[in-house]
């Protein structure tokens, strides 16, 4: 299997195993963390040996923090120090529940914490009682995920495409857990094509974030950008989303990648923002459509009234069926402020001697609306106010 459409056919063909114990809508809930699980164990699978083999001389030598140690060994952030590998599980069919919970809670810590936002630990027990799951297992030893095989961007373009198969058997809507790619790259296009003799700079820096990054696709396609435009710049990725699978494939995504994990963070943007006084360079985001925030009312319509234009939502509050406007006034409030040097340093925002060259460029936006948010409401109301 070479090629992206015959892995998902692939993945998609195990989960018929899966008739029967459970119904269509929960397929996603066993067949996304398997496939992370498997992807994983590609990527240890070449220096698991030399993992356990330096586990045994640290656990001789009694180091404390073996965390950073052993992620050299392995050579990417997180390691497994469980004997068992998919190949090895699938060599004892007897005890495959016990041995494959023993696997899960081999993996660093990090890793750990991402995997268990799928809530996979729970199915292993029916699974294994319905016979279902060394079967599972047997299948997902014969593809191959290595990064070698399967590029980081193949790996996005896969879970994106079982995403939209499950959730179309499932009648739910896919958009709620991704955007197409075509769209991505425009908004980055947009996003980026102005500051091309910046980014193209040696060395440079900068920060981009996404408040509702679902899988991580607009932080992918933005990074893989950069850095075919200047493979000596660095885009630091930041994200957040409150759907545990979509966080879960996004840190492991990340985590592969060698990004810093602490920058994808679970929770919600509005109730638990997780980079409450960070600016970043660039922001993207497709919120989701027409979304009621009647959970997070109490919270944000207290920052409302209490902080006004010194904290989020000073604008206005949109109709509480629709919370697109909150990501937008969310976004804004992480914007870094422009202004140009006038020669005697200092802030010419304080009173000003006239510009001489750029000190600091701002930020850079891109968001996707649907047209409600723009045309909704008359003069007076939270959205009119807001767009004002």
């Amino acid at each position: 299997m070479n090629n992206f459409s015959e892995k998902v056919s692939f993945i998609w063909s195990v989960a018929d195993l899966l008739r029967g114990p459970y119904r269509p809508n929960q397929y996603k809930d066993i067949m996304l963390p398997m496939t992370v699980l498997r992807r994983l164990d590609c990527v240890l699978e070449p220096t698991k040996d030399a993992v356990l083999e330096r586990l045994k001389k640290l656990e001789d030598s009694k180091v404390k923090n073996i965390e950073p140690i052993l992620c050299r060994v392995s050579g990417v952030p997180f390691y497994n120090t469980s004997r068992f590998t998919f190949e090895k599980l699938k060599g004892d069919p007897d005890n495959i529940a016990a041995n494959l919970t023993n696997y899960i809670k081999g993996f660093s810590s990090r890793a750990r914490d991402i995997i268990e936002h799928f809530g996979f630990e729970e199915h292993i027990t029916k699974l294994d009682k319905a016979n279902r799951l060394y079967l599972l297992v047997s299948k997902f030893c014969e593809i191959d995920l290595h990064p070698d095989r399967v590029s980081n961007r193949e790996m996005g373009y896969i879970f994106e495409e079982l995403i939209r198969r499950f959730n179309e058997a499932s009648n739910e809507e896919a958009g709620d857990h991704f955007t197409p790619r075509e769209v991505i790259r425009l908004m980055v296009d947009i996003l980026f094509l102005p500051d091309t003799d910046t980014l193209t700079t040696k060395g440079i820096i900068k920060t981009l974030y996404d408040p509702a990054c679902g899988t991580g696709g607009m932080l992918s396609v933005a990074e893989s950008y950069v850095r075919e435009l200047n493979p000596d710049a660095r885009l630091e990725v930041f994200g957040q989303d409150f759907n545990p699978q979509a966080y879960a494939i996004c840190g492991s995504d990340m985590l592969i990648k060698g990004h810093n994990i602490d920058h994808i963070a679970f929770g919600d943007s509005f109730t638990e923002d997780r980079f409450p006084d960070k600016k970043f360079d660039y922001m993207l985001a497709n919120p989701p459509f027409g979304v009621k925030w009647e959970a997070e009312a109490e919270f944000i319509k207290r920052e409302h009234e209490e902080q006004g234009f010194g904290g989020r939502f000073g604008a206005g509050l949109p109709r509480i069926n629709d919370g697109s406007f909150l990501f937008l006034q969310h976004m804004i409030n992480k914007m870094k402020p422009a202004y140009r040097d006038h020669g005697g340093g200092g802030d010419p925002r304080e009173g000003g001697l006239p510009a001489k060259g750029p000190a600091q460029a701002g930020t850079r936006l891109a968001i996707v609306f649907n047209g409600s948010p723009l045309f909704t409401g008359g003069a007076g109301s939270g959205e009119s106010e807001i767009r004002r």
